[in-house]
């Protein structure tokens, strides 16, 4: 090995970064939305590492890393780790869990009883999820109890565990959708409650005021039905809202919107629900991007990160940044959406630091550093802080 250093490297995945030292790998980061935030988060990691060639035996791990991410079957246990900050039982959990092949998982609880810690399960969750070495310390192939997936700190959370697992062909025919059944969680919540107590006093103060965290995600038979409802629901008081939409969806035999028949329905009859015409239009536009195939469906947004998400149904009249977040927390579950303009969060924050004046959204994005990669349970706490329980 040579003196500390990292490079950014292109893979199916994305740009991945990695950083090393003389002893192996000190840190392996997952792509952000952008190469520089991809490096940003990697030197936070590394500080004293700086750009260079990867020697021979990092070439070999960026390799085998690829080969891997194409869906190749690789064994990378054997790649030297710097483990020098890693504490003693995160270094066991690690251990572990490089012992698991590609195409087979464990779940939380039993990776603790094979590191002879049965019991921990929400130990091994939080020393996962504060694995530095992605990929090459296969965080993504341990579940939790029953087949959930847990949860995943890269960009893009669930979703992105979840594409490595089916590259890896563990998840053949995919596992139980949201929108199959009941609505849960597709992450530890109690390891994130417990991380953002560790990470921000503040917040945990809130956290001990609100109590035990309860977020319920909403069903919904389709993406388009959900943003319907979202476009119907924009900058109204909940009962006003709810009251509107049930009265356009009255307006269609099977008493829920559907894109040809919105595109067919006069405007006088839409206009008579209660919609205004800025919603009209959005709703219009919603429905002709559905017919020609644009809206993404469910199952397609499950394979898809939190960004990528964004930037598709931000495309659509009427839906912007903040509709698409809400979707992402109260629809998908996803674990790591923060939206800093949002009022409540504001408000929340304001509460947490015990400030007068509403910080700005970058302040909320800058403070929100802190709680990554459990940004959607800070923000719940944040709302009902307010008393404005989910937008």
């Amino acid at each position: 090995m040579s003196a500390p250093g990292f490079t950014l490297f292109d893979t199916p995945l994305g740009r991945l970064g990695v950083a090393w030292s003389e002893r192996g790998l000190v840190a392996v980061q997952l792509p952000e939305a952008r190469a520089s935030e991809t490096r940003a988060r990697l030197l936070r990691r590394a500080p004293e590492a700086r750009e260079a060639a990867p020697p021979l035996v990092v070439q070999g791990a960026l390799d085998g890393i690829s080969a891997l991410l194409r869906g190749e079957r690789r064994d990378l246990s054997g790649v030297p780790l710097d483990v020098s900050r890693v504490p003693p039982f995160h270094q066991r959990v690690y251990d572990a869990a490089r012992g698991i092949p590609a195409g087979a998982t464990l779940t939380y609880g039993e990776v603790a009883t094979k590191i002879g810690a049965p019991g921990e399960a929400r130990a091994v969750g939080q020393a996962l999820a504060r694995n530095p070495f992605a990929i090459v310390v296969p965080c993504h192939r341990v579940l939790a109890a029953g087949g959930r997936l847990g949860g995943f700190s890269a960009n893009g959370g669930v979703a992105t565990k979840l594409r490595l697992l089916t590259l890896e062909g563990a998840l053949p025919a995919g596992p139980p959708g949201l929108f199959d059944a009941e609505p849960a969680l597709g992450f530890d919540a109690e390891a994130a409650v417990a991380a953002l107590r560790e990470a921000d006093a503040a917040l945990a103060r809130v956290i001990d005021r609100v109590g035990p965290f309860r977020l319920e995600l909403k069903r919904t038979p389709s993406t388009f039905a959900a943003l319907s409802e979202a476009i119907v629901h924009q900058q109204l008081s909940g009962r006003a809202a709810a009251t509107i939409f049930a009265r356009v969806c009255a307006l269609f035999p099977r008493g829920a919107p559907a894109a040809e028949a919105i595109l067919r329905m006069p405007d006088a009859k839409l206009r008579g629900a209660g919609l205004s015409a800025a919603k009209l239009l959005a709703l219009r536009d919603l429905a002709g991007r559905e017919r020609a195939g644009e809206v993404p469906s469910l199952r397609e947004l499950r394979a898809l990160d939190d960004e990528t998400i964004v930037a598709r149904l931000a495309a659509v009249r009427g839906i912007g940044r903040w509709t698409a977040q809400m979707l992402l927390i109260f629809r998908l579950g996803r674990p790591d959406v923060l939206p800093c303009e949002d009022f409540g969060i504001r408000k929340g924050l304001a509460l947490a630091l015990r400030k007068r004046a509403f910080p700005a959204p970058a302040e909320v994005a800058e403070r929100g550093e802190r709680w990554r990669p459990w940004r959607t349970v800070a923000s719940w706490y944040l709302w009902q802080a307010t008393g404005f329980g989910k937008p």
